[in-house]
């Protein structure tokens, strides 16, 4: 299958170009040509699978073009060594508990994905090391180095803003030695993110080093995180008997690698009803649905660290899937006016708004994320993260009597330990997969936000 830039000028890619690229030339993000349906054979024994094989079919629709069946398999297989339930927290109300992997994120799936789809494609590239960088707000650090570690012909450079990742969450990527490299970079997400990207436009540092991205925009990342909505349809359709329902997917958002995953998986046929984007107060993308206008600015910071993003890069995948003709006749949705500013020279069809029937969303403050955290334990029992309370409260607040809902707690509530415990007035224990992180020894390189120290740094390597 071939990809193609979502500025629509770069020529288009293979699967194998598009993963070690990262970034088409033209600083577009890449999408494949053609996105597969699933076949009805597949709904009608879903619920009888298992998270691999639910994966691996979707992994075949994606990837089975350009991968060996049996390397596609046992990538899916060791990707997925640990689950992702959905547990119930109260009626028709269910969390999709992404962090029981190594990292305790729900990155870990995209990050093990991506190094193992690498590491196939890397015989092809003549042997010379790849170097892998990523900017991260929080867990996709963590990881994506631990997803790389230790994998030969492969290092990575993790840019993290200075202040901005809480301790356990730093630690993650920070003592990890090896082919592991942490950048504290003096500024926020955004920042980091900037500079990942310009590296990528540099014909100089990319002569000297061959560069790849393992943030959301790279292919490899973010299309393998749909596995784990299908698997959440598949343990919905077993607790349901098999009975008909209407399912409401709410994600919390940062960067929209996430919910873009899901919102493929609705094209494949993914049978949701809608979706909500739930959002901290970094809240472009929810200003967007009610206005129509795209006005991304600085990040600011919130107890929510992970989805701190003022300008989300898969915003720019999300409106383009909208705008194919394809898309458009397979879901038969209406789309309104394309927003005021769009990076993309293809005259648009439309844009995903507020008034769609499939997509709504949310925003909340510091202290409605606490109030939320604090209303769930005592109603439930349930122990929120403060990115799973967007998720929970913007699901609680949405969902009508006929649905059943699920919200993503992306990351163990332990990875935030201060927060929680504060705003729960307890004592979390700490996972000991945490603990064995928090024993090791710092290993960090500071820069400042600007490029040149950035580059400078990398030709040295």
């Amino acid at each position: 299958m071939y990809y193609y830039s979502t500025n629509h000028t770069a020529a288009r890619a293979t699967l194998r170009d598009a993963v070690v690229r990262g970034l088409a030339e033209d600083r577009g993000l890449y999408m494949p040509e053609v996105i597969k349906q699933l076949p009805a054979s597949f709904w009608d024994e879903i619920g009888e699978l298992s998270f691999q094989d639910v994966a691996y079919r979707v992994a075949d629709a994606f990837f089975g073009e350009d991968v060996e069946a049996d390397a596609l398999r046992k990538i899916v297989n060791d990707t997925l060594a640990f689950d992702c339930p959905v547990v119930k927290v109260e009626d028709n109300i269910y969390a999709l508990e992404l962090f029981h992997g190594p990292t305790l994120a729900f990155k870990d799936v995209g990050a093990r994905f991506m190094a193992r789809l690498l590491r196939y494609f890397a015989p092809a590239d003549g042997g010379s090391k790849v170097n892998v960088l990523v900017a991260t707000s929080g867990d996709t650090g963590s990881a994506v180095a631990n997803g790389f570690l230790g994998v030969e012909g492969i290092h990575v450079y993790v840019l993290y803003p200075k202040g901005k990742v809480s301790p356990i969450q730093e630690c993650q990527f920070t003592t990890l030695g090896q082919n592991i490299t942490a950048i504290e970079v003096d500024g926020v997400f955004d920042d980091c993110q900037a500079l990942v990207k310009s590296a990528f436009m540099d014909k100089e540092l990319n002569a000297h080093m061959r560069l790849t991205s393992a943030n959301s925009i790279n292919v490899a990342r973010f299309l393998p995180q749909a596995f784990y909505y299908f698997w959440a349809y598949a343990q919905l359709t077993k607790l349901n008997a098999g009975t008909a329902f209407n399912l409401v997917t709410c994600v919390p958002s940062g960067n929209f690698g996430n919910i873009c995953s899901s919102l493929f998986g609705h094209v494949m046929g993914l049978p949701v009803k809608r979706f909500i984007a739930a959002n901290n107060a970094n809240s472009v993308f929810y200003e967007y649905l009610q206005s129509g206008e795209y006005r991304p600015r600085p990040s600011v910071q919130t107890i929510a660290n992970a989805m701190d993003v003022g300008d989300p890069s898969n915003f720019a995948r999300i409106l383009d899937l909208y705008n194919r003709e394809d898309v458009l006749k397979q879901l038969g949705f209406a789309v309104l006016p394309q927003p005021q500013e769009h990076h993309s020279p293809r005259p648009n069809r439309g844009g995903v708004r507020g008034g769609a029937s499939f997509i709504s969303g949310a925003t909340y403050s510091d202290d409605q994320i606490a109030e939320t955290m604090r209303d769930c334990y005592a109603r439930t029992g349930y122990i929120l993260d403060p990115h799973g309370a967007c998720g929970y409260r913007a699901l609680k607040e949405q969902l009508q009597p006929d649905e059943i809902g699920i919200f993503l707690e992306t990351a163990h509530p332990a990875k935030f330990k201060d927060t929680v415990d504060r705003i729960l007035a307890i004592d979390l224990p700490i996972p000991e997969k945490l603990q064995a992180f928090m024993r090791g020894t710092k290993q960090s390189v500071p820069l400042p936000k600007d490029f040149s120290a950035f580059k400078a740094f990398l030709m040295r390597q």
